[in-house]
């Protein structure tokens, strides 16, 4: 097949421009190719559309957050919702989110979000001080409703006296959380080859984002042999493992919220664990490829 990537900056190290660039990569493996023009199928990111070819948009979710003109900043993506051929969902969670906002529709599929395994087992361990008993992770691009206090709280709250947690990511992480706590380290945003190095070395990964979709970097994590720490409202519980601690989170009735001003989580109010989904790219490929063709047929 001939497969235009729409909406896709491969030079970006974002979630899901990142995402991309290992989908793209693995068509190209399995045979495909990828093109800037005369397409067979055109498969945009977010939003988009491509005359005179088959359509298939990926959502990455949608806007919901009151302080925020929600409602104008998704005309764009309904727009690409309405004209696509079929949809990907990037999670359970996402695609009640849509038809919530969007209204259903036929041709909704919810395909996970994969990692390239082949290339993770390449990487090397981060060398972290072997005298500490345990190194815990956490990562994101840092805003309220990723909760990096909580993030540390839980660190705290679970980890023996000699555990170190490492906080990685953009944002002014350090200002925005006021930790005295010499075991938490900040080391910036990292480069994804070293950051999933550090993922390596670490036995648990936190993720106790509010109202997450189907984050990047917990695919990562749970690629890199981590234990992942998550709560269990948005979709990130689909894809942290049958292993996983999963904190109940408040219940959202799907209507318009402050995204930024998170509800605390009670850290003793555990859930149960999903059963995993599909992790590796290629599987994920498979999906994307399956999809495409019925499109094509």
């Amino acid at each position: 097949m001939r497969i235009l990537f729409n909406n896709v900056n491969f030079d970006s190290r974002s979630g899901p421009n990142g995402f991309g660039l290992k989908l793209a990569r693995q068509l190209i493996k399995i045979g495909h190719e990828i093109v800037a023009q005369d397409p067979d199928v055109a498969l945009s990111f977010i939003q988009g559309y491509v005359p005179g070819t088959k359509n298939v948009l990926r959502l990455d979710g949608i806007w919901f957050n009151v302080s925020q003109d929600w409602k104008k900043m998704n005309e764009p993506i309904l727009k690409s919702y309405d004209l696509a051929d079929s949809i990907i969902v990037q999670s359970e969670f996402n695609k009640e989110l849509v038809f919530n906002y969007f209204g259903k529709r036929e041709n909704v599929q919810v395909v996970h979000n994969g990692t390239d395994l082949s290339i993770i087992e390449k990487i090397q361990p981060a060398n972290t001080d072997s005298s500490r008993s345990e190194t815990w992770l956490c990562a994101s691009s840092w805003r309220p409703h990723k909760r990096l206090a909580e993030n540390i709280e839980y660190f705290q709250h679970a980890s023996g006296e000699k555990d170190t947690l490492f906080v990685a990511g953009s944002g002014d992480a350090k200002a925005a959380v006021d930790c005295k706590d010499p075991r938490v380290v900040y080391v910036g945003d990292l480069p994804w080859e070293h950051l999933i190095s550090l993922m390596k070395a670490a036995s648990n990964f936190i993720h106790l984002a509010y109202l997450d979709h189907c984050p990047n970097v917990v695919v990562d994590a749970r690629a890199a042999g981590c234990r992942i720490v998550c709560s269990d409202s948005g979709g990130t519980a689909e894809i942290a493992g049958n292993d996983a601690v999963v904190v109940k989170d408040a219940n959202w009735d799907f209507s318009p919220t402050a995204l930024y001003e998170p509800p605390k989580l009670d850290m003793s109010n555990l859930g149960l664990p999903m059963q995993p989904k599909a992790n590796n790219i290629v599987d994920v490929c498979d999906q994307y490829c399956e999809i495409f063709e019925n499109l094509i047929a």
